[in-house]
């Protein structure tokens, strides 16, 4: 009989201990080679010059169709769907019934009746199961992400995905078209001519800089490829391929938390979903890494309004979560900031791993140290915890450690904290992380969100840009 996640979860006697020692390992983002030139050089390019994301392996994409497709997704989300048209995409945000945050993806409408979503597991894990209640009229098809570690074995997925960006980024998109391309609104689709074939185009952004998602069947994924990087060299344009070690850090200038841990380890309501679950789940293989350590997991848990998706909230249609979130509206949350780590400080425990006989402080790789599927370090003002860092990384285009993470009301923009480095008593049973090492306390500045000026002066009003 095949385990569940609640069959883990009563195994283990506590969801935090389950989550901080996992034996999962890195959370990497496979297939793609990590570097092409050197991430230093790749940062570089989505600011001055252009980019090319290879999008096409580290997130499940899940499509929905059927008669009742638009009344299952939207019944799901704290979005409304009211003005939700074709060719428009969505940042799509499903809660639990307390009103905590299971994940995000974004949604795009292909038809009346067919919609693709794209991101992390747990979003797509938490639909697969409402639609397998069989309440609705809908078929899903499952393309899940690759596996982190393929050891040879071919990789194939249904769809490929790249995004072309940055400041010449338009360049490259008229030599595909033969021509100056439609003028696309933000996450809007169209489409453009690549070669002779017709592509679907989202016009978004990862770091700030003009750019544009496109996709289509995997098997002309090297030919759609090829026709890029002629079309950059035909415009003059130093395009760099982006490897998978610079490529998760362009949020960090952005300012999307893309990890939050999947508020789904409590709530009587959610024990059918914990029971459907399987032990090979991203719930129940999934790690928490960091010095936040609380035998609470609800401690773990953001709520929308904490995450700035209180833009997104519509109570305009029923959805789970829908009374909770009421409950919460006009209350004080806390807020995302953009925490700016001293160099000092980040120098002093590199440094430290560098002198024999010694213990150093935890290990800060570059250019993300990212050691666990949802990071929680502690983030002190003196001698109490008011915040929570969630996810760090290095800037080259900043010359920074930075990191993304919410904090309580109180705390203003340009206050000085502290935020504690490294695991307690050593480490934890994680195999991504070295033990014996000590903890290190870390001056971080409170700064904006989106961090990098060219993402706050160029996105539409978001979430990104909407200042608490």
């Amino acid at each position: 009989m095949t385990q569940s996640l609640s069959d883990i979860l009563a195994a283990s006697g506590n969801a935090v201990d389950l989550l901080r020692n996992s034996r999962i390992g890195m959370y990497v983002y496979p297939v793609v080679a990590p570097e092409f030139s050197n991430w230093r050089s790749e940062q570089m390019a989505w600011r001055k010059s252009a980019v090319l994301f290879d999008q096409s392996h580290h997130m499940d994409e899940l499509i929905v169709e059927g008669p009742d497709a638009k009344r299952f997704l939207e019944g799901l989300a704290i979005n409304s769907f009211a003005n939700f048209d074709t060719s428009r995409a969505k940042h799509y945000v499903p809660v639990t019934p307390s009103g905590h945050v299971i994940g995000d993806m974004i949604i795009f409408r292909e038809h009346e009746q067919k919609f693709v979503l794209v991101g992390r597991a747990p979003t797509a894990n938490w639909l697969r199961y409402n639609a397998w209640l069989g309440r609705h009229d809908v078929t899903l098809t499952h393309d899940p992400r690759s596996p982190s570690r393929p050891d040879g074995k071919a990789v194939r997925r249904v769809h490929y995905r790249f995004q072309i960006q940055g400041p010449d980024a338009p360049k490259i998109f008229a030599q595909m078209n033969g021509g100056p391309v439609p003028d696309i609104p933000f996450f809007h689709v169209d489409w453009i001519n690549a070669g002779q074939k017709r592509l679907h185009a989202l016009r978004h952004g990862m770091a700030g800089a003009p750019g544009l998602e496109i996709w289509g069947p995997y098997d002309e994924k090297d030919e759609v490829h090829e026709i890029i990087v002629q079309a950059a060299q035909r415009a003059g344009v130093d395009l760099h391929l982006v490897g998978a070690r610079a490529y998760s850090t362009n949020t960090l200038e952005s300012g999307w938390i893309p990890s939050p841990l999947p508020a789904i380890y409590t709530d009587d309501e959610l024990q059918g979903y914990r029971d459907w679950l399987t032990a090979d789940s991203y719930e129940a293989t999934g790690s928490i890494g960091g010095s936040f350590v609380s035998r609470q997991i609800e401690d773990y848990y953001v709520n929308p309004y904490e995450l700035g998706y209180g833009i997104y909230i519509k109570f305009d249609h029923e959805f789970v979560g829908r009374s909770a979130l009421e409950a919460m509206r006009g209350k004080h949350h806390r807020k995302k900031v953009t925490f700016e780590w001293n160099a000092e400080d980040v120098m002093t425990v590199i440094a430290s791993n560098f002198v024999p006989g010694t213990e150093p402080y935890k290990w800060i790789d570059l250019p993300q140290p990212n050691y666990a599927s949802s990071s929680a370090d502690r983030v002190m003002m003196g001698d109490t915890i008011v915040g929570m860092s969630m996810f760090n990384g290095y800037s080259y285009n900043e010359r920074c450690m930075l990191s993304l993470g919410v904090v309580d009301a109180r705390v203003q923009e340009g206050d000085v904290l502290t935020l504690i480095w490294g695991e307690p008593n050593g480490g934890t049973g994680k195999t991504s992380i070295e033990k014996g090492h000590r903890q290190a306390e870390i001056r971080v500045r409170v700064s904006p969100t989106p961090y990098a000026r060219e993402a706050r002066e160029s996105y539409a009003e978001s979430w990104r840009t909407r200042r608490v």
